[in-house]
C-alpha cells in the first residue's frame, strides 16, 4: 500500500493500524532551530482524544506522543522527525463477530476488493484512529508557525449536527471550548446533547458540518495551476475518515449568487487592499489574499451502529451486520482537531513553497 504521504517541502507520512501496538507520523522538511518537545505537540492531541464525554468512544487512550528522532536539544535538526502513539486499549474481541463480513459504509469491501485482504479489527487502516497521527504531525506544523507566523491562528468549531445548524447570531468564539461539540452556539451545543443521547440509545448515529478558519494568512500562498492553496486544502480535508464533502468561502452556496454579490469588493486601506466581503474564502485563483482562509467540511454519519444493516460476508451470503464495540456516534465532534492540523500542514507546506519560490514577502505593490 502506497500513497500514505502528503504534502510537498514539508511532507507528512502516516504509518500504523487501530489496533496494532502504536500508530504515528514520520514528518520531513521541517526547518531546523524551532524549538519543538512532546509537550509542545500533546495538547493537540489530548483535543482530539477519545473517550473524554459520553458523546465520542470510550476507548481509553493517553494518546501519549513520544519524539523518536529529528530534535536535539529542544529544537529540531531539519532531519525527519519520527512520532509514535501507542495503543494502549484496544479491544479487537468486539470485531470477532465481522470478521468475515463487510459492514455497510465501511471500506471493509473496498479494502477486500482491492487488496484480497483486510485487518477487521476496528478497521485497521481504515480507521479514524489513524487521524492521532495528522494532529501530532499537525502540532509540528504549528510549532514551526507560530515561528515564521506568530500572528497566523487556526481555529475550528463544529457548526451543524445532522440537519441542526448553529444560529449565525449566537456565535461566540469562546464558547467552542464550553462545551464537548466545539460548537460556538451554547443554545446549538444544549440541542445536540438531547439529540445524540437519544441516537445512542437507539442505537444510530449522525453527521455533521466542522468549519475551520486561519486568520493572519499572508498573501501570496497557493500558486497556479496545479499547486492551488485551495485545491491542496480541499485534497487534505477529503482524506481525513468519513469526510464526503469540502467547501471553501461560500463553496456550494455561491452557486445561487449573482456575479454582482459574489464577488468581493474592495477598498484601499491604510495597510492595501481591504475586502468588503469574503465568499471566496481567503483564496482567489488558488493563492491567498491575506483574508481568513474558511473551509468547511461534511462529516457523514458514522458506520458503525447498533441498527442492524444488510451486508455481505466474504461468501457472498446476505446478512444483517451489527457493529458492537467502542464506537462515536458523531465523528464530527473529534474531527475538529483533526481538521485544524490538516489545515495546519497545509499552510506550512505551502508558505515553505512561497519563500522557495519567491522568497517570501509580498512582491506586487499597490498604491504608493
Amino acid at each position: 500500500m502506497s500513497l500514505n504521504s502528503f504534502g510537498h517541502l514539508f511532507r507528512v507520512t502516516t504509518w500504523g493500524e487501530s489496533h496494532g501496538p502504536a500508530l504515528g507520523a514520520v514528518v520531513d522538511g521541517c526547518p531546523p532551530g524551532v524549538a519543538l518537545a512532546a509537550g509542545d505537540i500533546q495538547p493537540w492531541l489530548d483535543r482530539r482524544r477519545p473517550g473524554q464525554s459520553r458523546f465520542t468512544t470510550q476507548r481509553q487512550e493517553a494518546d501519549a506522543v513520544e519524539i523518536l528522532s529529528g530534535t536535539y536539544e529542544g529544537r529540531t535538526t531539519g532531519t525527519p522527525i519520527q512520532l509514535l502513539i501507542r495503543n494502549l486499549d484496544p479491544r479487537s474481541k468486539d470485531y470477532a463477530t465481522i470478521a468475515d463480513r463487510f459492514r455497510p459504509g465501511h471500506a471493509d469491501l473496498t479494502y477486500h476488493l482491492k487488496y484480497g485482504l483486510r485487518d477487521p479489527r476496528g478497521g485497521g487502516r481504515s480507521s479514524a484512529r489513524e487521524t492521532a497521527a495528522r494532529v501530532a504531525a499537525g502540532g509540528v506544523a504549528r510549532a514551526v508557525l507560530a515561528a515564521l507566523l506568530p500572528g497566523l491562528a487556526i481555529a475550528g468549531a463544529m457548526v451543524q449536527m445532522g440537519a441542526d445548524a448553529v444560529d449565525p447570531a449566537r456565535r461566540d468564539a469562546a464558547e467552542v471550548a464550553r462545551n464537548p461539540f466545539w460548537c460556538p452556539d451554547a443554545v446549538a451545543a444544549g440541542r445536540w446533547a438531547a439529540a445524540l443521547d437519544a441516537l445512542r440509545r437507539a442505537g444510530d448515529s449522525v453527521g455533521a458540518i466542522v468549519e475551520v478558519v486561519a486568520t493572519g494568512v499572508p498573501p501570496g500562498l497557493g500558486a497556479p495551476v496545479y499547486g492551488k492553496l485551495d485545491a491542496d486544502l480541499a485534497g487534505a480535508m477529503m482524506s481525513i475518515n468519513a469526510v464526503k464533502g469540502v467547501e471553501i468561502g461560500a463553496g456550494m452556496a455561491a452557486a445561487a449568487l449573482r456575479g454582482s454579490e459574489n464577488a468581493d469588493e474592495m477598498r484601499m486601506g491604510a495597510a492595501g487592499p481591504e475586502f468588503l466581503s469574503n465568499h471566496a474564502g481567503g483564496i482567489l485563483g488558488g493563492i491567498s489574499t491575506g483574508q481568513p482562509v474558511v473551509v468547511r467540511m461534511a462529516v457523514k454519519p458514522t458506520s458503525s451502529i447498533m441498527t442492524p444493516r444488510q451486508g455481505l460476508t466474504v461468501a457472498g451470503e446476505e446478512v444483517a451486520v451489527t457493529t458492537r464495540g467502542r464506537h462515536d456516534p458523531c465523528v464530527g465532534i473529534r474531527a475538529v482537531p483533526v481538521a485544524e492540523a490538516m489545515m495546519a500542514c497545509v499552510l506550512l507546506d505551502h508558505l515553505l513553497l512561497h519563500r522557495g519560490q519567491t522568497g517570501g514577502g509580498v512582491l506586487g505593490r499597490i498604491g504608493g
